[in-house]
């Protein structure tokens, strides 16, 4: 896991975004026990609050169970069905981030791998 401290998305978020693309992808499997909210925080050099917030934020998803003697287990969640204009929605962030990735000087060749991978890593 790596964490960006001059990015714009706050820690907590890079972190709940990371597990989320392993949880969705089947890298981390129903049961699976993940490191401790202190541990995590030691080896990323962050706060424990900021890893307690992204495990927060992914039980609140359905993806984990929280306990304090356990610590964190993956759950077993089903896809949920989208709510109405959610792809609308996705698709406008899409456009966003690739608007930026090109203002930025991004080829269009390289987001279209880079999207291709990235569908077959969550498929």
């Amino acid at each position: 896991m790596r964490i960006d401290l001059e990015a714009a998305a706050p820690a907590w978020r890079q972190i709940a975004d990371q597990l989320r693309a392993a949880l969705v992808s089947g890298q981390l499997r129903p049961g699976a026990q993940l490191a401790s909210v202190r541990e995590l925080a030691l080896d990323l050099g962050l706060n424990h609050n900021t890893v307690a917030e992204a495990y927060r934020q992914l039980a609140a998803e359905g993806f984990l169970q929280l306990e304090r003697r356990t610590g964190a287990v993956v759950l077993e969640r089903k896809s949920p069905r989208p709510p109405a204009g959610e792809q609308e929605r996705f698709a406008v962030r899409l456009r966003t981030l690739l608007a930026e990735a090109r203002a930025a000087g991004v080829p269009a060749s390289a987001l279209q791998s880079a999207l291709r991978r990235a569908v077959e890593e969550l498929s």
